[in-house]
Formats: structure tokens, C-alpha cells, sequence
């Protein structure tokens, strides 16, 4: 009779891509909205550390593409110098345990919250229905923005690749492309 294997799944290595990952325990984006002014602070070094392991993969909250993208003042964003510069202490700290760090880079559409709206316009969606029966209606993105909105992800992923930031990019596609996405 063979012998058999009695490895727990989650806990065996695993190749994604260029990644080599220890385990399959994965910390999933969470809201934290501790990033005072959009600028992750001092103690989300902290945070992610402790959750660090060697060849374990962080998944960091979602992170605006820009001023118009955020949900809440409070969310970080990486689309300036000063956001560049405090990611940067973070994820040396993350790489200095041995975890891999990614960024989840965001445009939040028409889930835009209405009491926080540093714009003052209507969200964008692939359409003008809100999303709740009481939340604000989007307008629909006109084609002619579309190139400043794939412009704010490309410099966001660059941002982050300076921060030593492995990114993952929010599917601008799928955001805006139906009516039912409770995302676009």
C-alpha cells in the first residue's frame, strides 16, 4: 500500500508566478482607514510586519489611484512623492521578514461615498445607476476620460514599483463594464 501524504494544503508552498510563497495563508486586503490625510503613518509598518512571515504573501488595503479615486479620507493612496516615501518604510519592513507585498490599487467607481467626495462631481460607473436605492448617481465615464483614468493606474503602479511595491492592479474593465458590477 502506498504511503500517504498527509500535508495540509494550506500550509505547503506554493509557486505564483515569480513568487515563491512558503504557505498558502494568504492576508487579504483589509479596510484599516488609519492613513491619516492619505498618507499611510508610522504605525502601518507595525501592522503589516507583525503579519509578515518569511515567503507569506500581504495583500495591502486597497490603495487610491488618486484624489478622485478614495472612498474615505482616511484610505492611502500612492499617487504622490509623500505616499511614495511612507510605503516605503513598510514594505522594508514586510521584505526584512521575508513576505512578499502587493498593493491593491484602486478606482472606486460609483461606490464613491457620498458624505466623503473631494470632487464634489458625480461618481464615474459604466452607468447612472447608484449603486444603493439612496446613494448618489454616477455618471457615466465619457470615452474621452478613459486615458486619464488608465494614466492615473500607470503612474500608481509605477509609484508603487519606486516603493519596492509588487502591485495588483483593480480591473478598470471590470469596474465600468455592467450595470449589475457592484463595484463599477
Amino acid at each position: 500500500m502506498p504511503e500517504q501524504n498527509h500535508a495540509i494544503p494550506l500550509l505547503t508552498p506554493h509557486r505564483m508566478g515569480n513568487f515563491n510563497l512558503s504557505h498558502r495563508i494568504v492576508l487579504a486586503p483589509l479596510f484599516r482607514a488609519r492613513s491619516y490625510n492619505s498618507v499611510p503613518q508610522p504605525h502601518t509598518i507595525l501592522y503589516y510586519s507583525q503579519r509578515a512571515t518569511k515567503g507569506g504573501l500581504l495583500i495591502a488595503e486597497a490603495t487610491a489611484i488618486s484624489p478622485t479615486s478614495q472612498n474615505h479620507p482616511n484610505a492611502p493612496g500612492i499617487w504622490s512623492r509623500v505616499q511614495i516615501e511612507a510605503w516605503k518604510p513598510v514594505v522594508d519592513a514586510v521584505h526584512a521578514k521575508g513576505g512578499i507585498f502587493f498593493c491593491q490599487i484602486i478606482h472606486v467607481g460609483r461606490v464613491l461615498d457620498t458624505d466623503f467626495n473631494p470632487s464634489g462631481q458625480a461618481p464615474i460607473s459604466s452607468t447612472n445607476k447608484p449603486l444603493t436605492p439612496n446613494g448618489m448617481e454616477p455618471r457615466p465615464l465619457r470615452t474621452d476620460e478613459i486615458p486619464h483614468i488608465i494614466n492615473d493606474f500607470r503612474i500608481a503602479a509605477r509609484n508603487a514599483m519606486e516603493a519596492d511595491i509588487k502591485t495588483v492592479l483593480e480591473s478598470l474593465l471590470n469596474m465600468l463594464a455592467s450595470d449589475s458590477s457592484k463595484f463599477g
